[in-house]
Formats: structure tokens, C-alpha cells, sequence
């Protein structure tokens, strides 16, 4: 079923292809200004939306072997992400139930326990804890109540989301939709890891709006890669989120090739966008393609956002292609940094002057508008609708041509 989906949005591009056509909505449409700025509206995102949905947090890539963990803080939030030896995945708090103390510094490693270096509590694999140092000065305590506080976790094709709140009931299957049974095809889950990048940006939002829009790529990026792609853009949406093909690409070769021959690896072309703040692209490097996975959080004021590119493969982790890849992901790293974040903190700077209330997003930039029409969707959905939510959908920003 999922390969029929695929094959479906490749016949829809196809079909545009060969009318030149590409995807509008139903009309124009305005998003408040003071939403890139407003320290209220900003806030109301960081606790109605990052606090409570499911976040790509990590690749598989990155904690591919078991008893390998990854720490990373998002949005104030510590969070520890470890495989055990059997290969499961669990995420936590990554803090210490004694005295709050972190258990690991951001970043990868390895380890079968996690020892507090503040007093050298100790916990095991599935966050329970195992060893609490000379437990007889200190005292009785029921050590079973004093795990390390779980987050709800599901590793699917090869990603990893976590939700930021411990007592979230949300329904994953409701918040991906399918849309991990199509990512499954990209093959993910046995690639290679081969780098990462931190980035700083403007409003998450203005970092973000750019992942969803072919509009500037000829523009922004006219030194770049942009003159190889054109502005149009075909959105194919699954629940909230949405992948974009362009009308250039490999598309014409399949016009002739019987559909069950069409290969995985021209079906999964484009940008695979993941609500509220991810976006995924691959890019050839000879015979392999290394995909570029960005994930944008807000930052710590509303004027700043994180971003983190990891890169990951199909390839084999050589000393030649890992030196090919370095060699791309610095010229993407270049590219997102000098390029759409250095115009994207100019317009941090231009937005709060006041000189214009709102931003304009055409009938061309449907992606923005189905993004923005989610965001606020959610800002007004009390936790115990969210799941039906995302059953349900929204119709904002309509494609005319679906």
C-alpha cells in the first residue's frame, strides 16, 4: 500500500511535468508579522507545540550499535536517548533523581549504566536505579521509585521521536500517519552516520518556512544550486506533514519502464518535510546518496532558533568517501548558514521594526501555508483532542489541484 502511495505521487508529478504545471492553493493568504516575534505567541509554541508533539530528535544512525545513547537539550529539556544491548530504544529526562543533576554531556557515547557524577547514583538501561553510593549513610529509600523519568519514544524507518512531556497519551500513529510507512523506502535505518552540524538562526519559524519553499531556490541560491532547481513545487501531504517534488529530476525516466520496475530510489526523491520543525534531502555523491536531515528548534529568546544537520548514508564509512562527504557537507553547511540563515536573521531584524503587520505567502508557496495553518490548529487544541487532531486534519492552505 505504501508503494502505491509513492508510485501516485510520482504519477502526479509526472502529470505536471508534462503540462507545466505545478501545485497553488486557493488563494493568497496572510500570517501576522508579531508571530515571528511575539514573545506570548512564542512561548505558547514552545509549551503547546514543542512540549507536546512528537519531535525528531535523533537518526538511527547516530546510536547505531547497542548500549549507545545520544544527549541533546531542546527547548529547556535535557533528554537522554539510549539502546539497550537488546537494541531497544528509550528515552528520558536526562537528570538525576536525586539531586537534578545531568547524567551525560550533550553529545554520543557509549555506556551500559549511567553513573550521576555529582554523587554517583547509578541506573540502568531501562532508567531504573541499580546503586546508590554507601546507601547505608544515606538512608532507606524505595529505589524503585526512583528511576529516571521516562519520555514517550518510537523509533520508526529509521528515525527517532520523542515527546517532551512524561504523562503525553498522544497517539503516534495518529501524529505520523503513514507518513513513516513511506519513509521506510528512503532506507534510513541502515545508513551510516557521517557528521553533524549546529547551527544558529533566526525565529524558528522563519528557519523553517524556508525548508517548505522552491519559491527562492533560483533566487537565494542562484551561486549556489540553485540555477539546477526551479521555484515550482508539488506538495503530496500526509497528515500533518507534507514532501516536495520539483518538476526537474529523474521523474521522466520511469514514463517508459513498467510501474513495478519504477526503483525505491527515484519514488523517495524530493524533500521530505516532518511537522512541526524537520526536513530531510538527499544529495549524490557518486554512487551513494548522503542525506541532509535538518531539525530546527526555537532558541532561547524568540528572535533565535537551533539547527542540526546530521548526514547520513548509504555508504560505506571509508577513509576516501568519508573525505567526499566532508567536502559536501561543508559546502550544504555553507549554504544553509551564509545563505538562508544569513538572510533569515536580516529578516529577524526587519520584522520587528513594525513597518509591515503581516507576511504575504502565494498561491505557489502552499507548503508555508499548510505549515502555518497547523501551527495554529494546535495552539488551540487542548491535549485530550490532540491525537483526533491528527486524525482528523485541517484544510488550510487547499491544493486546488488535490
Amino acid at each position: 500500500m505504501s508503494r502505491k502511495k509513492l508510485i501516485a505521487m510520482a504519477e502526479r508529478t509526472i502529470a505536471h511535468n508534462k503540462a507545466g504545471t505545478a501545485d497553488q492553493t486557493e488563494g493568497v493568504t496572510t500570517i501576522p508579522a508579531a508571530n515571528y516575534f511575539d514573545p506570548e505567541r512564542w512561548q505558547r509554541e514552545v509549551d503547546l507545540i514543542f512540549k507536546r508533539v512528537p519531535l525528531l530528535v535523533a537518526t538511527s544512525a547516530e546510536i547505531k550499535e547497542p548500549n549507545s545513547y545520544k544527549a541533546i537539550e531542546i527547548v529547556g529539556m535535557p533528554v537522554l536517548i539510549s539502546r539497550d544491548v537488546n537494541g531497544v530504544v528509550r528515552a528520558f529526562v536526562n537528570m538525576c533523581s536525586h539531586r537534578g543533576a545531568m547524567l551525560v554531556d550533550e553529545g554520543v557515547g557509549s555506556a551500559r549504566r549511567f553513573a550521576c557524577p555529582y554523587h554517583n547514583w547509578i541506573y540502568d538501561q531501562q532508567g531504573d536505579l541499580v546503586g546508590v553510593f554507601k546507601q547505608s549513610d544515606f538512608g532507606d529509600i524505595d529505589m524503585s521509585c526512583l528511576g529516571l523519568t521516562s519520555l514517550p519514544v518510537t523509533e520508526r524507518a529509521g528515525l527517532i521521536w520523542v515527546v517532551l512531556s512524561p504523562t503525553s497519551t498522544l497517539d503516534f500513529d495518529a501524529f505520523l500517519a503513514g507518513y513513516d510507512e513511506l519513509l521506510e523506502f528512503c532506507e534510513f535505518a541502515g545508513m551510516n552516520h557521517f557528521g553533524s552540524r549546529r547551527l544558529v538562526g533566526p525565529n524558528w519559524k522563519v528557519s523553517f518556512d524556508g525548508y517548505v519553499d522552491f519559491y527562492h531556490l533560483p533566487i537565494l541560491h542562484k551561486n549556489t544550486f540553485g540555477p539546477d532547481f526551479p521555484s515550482d513545487a508539488l506538495f503530496h501531504r500526509v497528515g500533518p506533514h507534507q514532501r516536495v517534488t520539483g518538476p526537474r529530476g529523474p521523474w521522466a525516466k520511469l514514463e517508459n519502464i513498467p510501474q513495478d520496475q519504477w526503483p525505491d530510489s527515484v519514488l523517495t526523491g524530493g524533500v521530505w518535510s516532518i511537522f512541526p520543525h524537520a526536513s530531510i534531502a538527499g544529495f549524490e555523491i557518486g554512487e551513494h546518496k548522503i542525506y541532509q536531515v535538518a531539525r530546527i528548534f526555537p532558541g532561547a529568546t524568540p528572535d533565535e532558533s537551533v539547527t542540526y544537520l546530521d548526514f547520513i548514508s548509504t555508504a560505506p564509512l571509508t577513509d576516501d568517501y568519508i573525505e567526499t562527504a566532508n567536502k559536501q557537507i561543508a559546502f550544504l553547511e555553507m549554504v544553509v548558514r551564509d545563505e538562508d540563515y544569513a538572510t533569515g536573521l536580516k529578516i529577524q531584524r526587519t520584522v520587528k521594526t513594525g513597518a509591515k503587520k503581516e507576511f504575504v505567502f502565494g498561491r505557489n508557496e502552499g507548503g508555508a501555508q499548510y505549515v502555518h495553518g497547523w501551527l495554529d490548529a494546535l495552539l488551540e487544541t487542548p491535549d485530550h483532542e490532540l491525537s483526533e487532531l491528527f486524525r482528523r486534519g485541517i484544510s488550510a492552505g487547499r491544493l486546488v489541484t488535490e
